[in-house]
């Protein structure tokens, strides 16, 4: 039974902190793990670890050690198992398989050198081609009429492909405008934010080799585990707009998300996994407590969530 807050009768918040155990951990993630568990200290919630290994070539269990050792090191726990994605593929393939009944995915067989080459023809001869928020062209969806015959007949060859969402057609069967909770960094209810799927495109939900995209993973995963408050960083802003798409097809309930500010380098660019530096593992081995640590990912000892960095 879900536990419940008793001032409000609400169910308590559960949260989630989900890395991809394909690198270390650093500074950045410090932050979103530690607004994570410390929202669900102060509401009385419950903080989950989850790993999302979907990548099976990339992830490594020397980094999902790395995790754990680091996770606990900043003062956190959570309860056990640990959720991981490479043990819900049956999951992700009967969303796919719904998502095909309904007519809403269909195979994309174009190459990124394939789709390079489309745009630039397209853009030599007419205006720029549309991109995505992350500044990637649009796929051009040259298969999304091809006829099932000669669709099933490249798949059985052995083309490579990817199962890409019909975005247009998903989006003319909907009711009414989507939009999301967005509660921000200010700690709060949060208010109602548009949500603009089209501007993704067809977005890919699978690969022949890998069953499920972060976008149909991350929304069925957190559906299945009932988070209540998505916290995470503020790239991922943009591709909520595609995640509520993806919960209204598959009758999903959505969470309310809280996006906040990222850890930054110098320069101003968010921090990556190939910065050494910014590993927490790094920072431990040349002496830094975990407090301090805290502290450089913008979370003082007596701050509440959300808190502007120091």
């Amino acid at each position: 039974m879900t536990a419940l807050m008793p001032e409000t009768g609400r169910d308590a918040p559960i949260v989630r902190f989900a890395p991809s155990p394909n690198g270390l951990l650093h500074l950045g993630h410090a932050r979103s793990a530690l607004l994570n568990a410390r929202f669900a200290e102060k509401s009385g919630g419950t903080f989950l670890l989850r790993i999302e290994d979907i990548d099976r070539e990339r992830s490594r269990p020397e980094f999902e050690t790395a995790i754990y050792d680091d996770l606990h090191w900043l003062g956190l726990d959570w309860p056990e198992p640990v959720r991981r994605q490479s043990e819900r593929f049956d999951a992700y393939a009967d969303a796919l398989k719904e998502l095909d009944r309904l007519g809403l995915i269909y195979p994309a067989f174009l190459s990124r050198a394939e789709i390079r080459v489309r745009v630039a023809e397209e853009e030599a001869s007419g205006p720029p081609w549309p991109r995505d928020p992350d500044g990637a062209p649009l796929y051009p969806g040259s298969e999304r009429e091809m006829p099932s015959a000669e669709r099933a007949g490249r798949i059985a060859s052995g083309a490579p492909f990817a199962w890409r969402l019909d975005t247009a057609r998903a989006l003319a069967g909907l009711s009414a405008p989507l939009s999301w909770m967005e509660a921000g960094e200010d700690d709060g209810p949060g208010h109602a934010h548009p949500a603009h799927p089209a501007l993704w495109g067809d977005v890919i939900l699978a690969r022949r080799d890998t069953p499920a995209s972060y976008h149909l993973s991350v929304v069925l995963d957190d559906a299945d585990q009932k988070i209540t408050d998505v916290i995470r960083g503020q790239d991922l802003f943009e591709a909520t707009a595609i995640h509520r798409l993806l919960q209204e097809l598959l009758g999903l309930r959505a969470p309310v998300y809280r996006h906040h500010r990222l850890v930054v380098d110098e320069a101003g660019r968010k921090l990556s996994k190939s910065d050494a530096d910014t590993a927490l593992s790094a920072l431990r081995a040349a002496g830094r407590d975990a407090g301090e640590v805290s502290r450089m990912a913008g979370i003082g000892t007596e701050l509440r969530p959300f808190a502007s960095p120091a």
